[in-house]
């Protein structure tokens, strides 16, 4: 696992998360898309960090067009659970 990416990755992700919380409780002018344009910044690093946990130091400093298109998609629910 790529410890140091993926850490980053979630700390990115719960950055955005605090801000949007903090935004839907004070800003009376918070709007849908607002919301959206937060929400797609939050899952963008989620999924990344889910993603790429594996990929090596140099991919992830690189970070290609390929990958990153790849890292961002939301994993299916059969990459999501482990067999028990």
């Amino acid at each position: 696992m790529n410890k140091e990416h993926t850490l980053w990755q979630l700390k990115e992700a719960q950055e955005q998360l605090s801000e949007t919380i903090e935004n839907l409780s004070t800003d009376q002018e918070y709007e849908f898309g607002d919301f959206v344009v937060e929400m797609s910044h939050l899952y963008h690093h989620i999924n990344t960090a889910w993603n790429s946990q594996d990929a090596s130091t140099s991919e992830t400093s690189e970070c290609s067009e390929e990958n990153f298109s790849k890292w961002r998609q939301m994993p299916s629910a059969s990459e999501l659970l482990l067999d028990s």
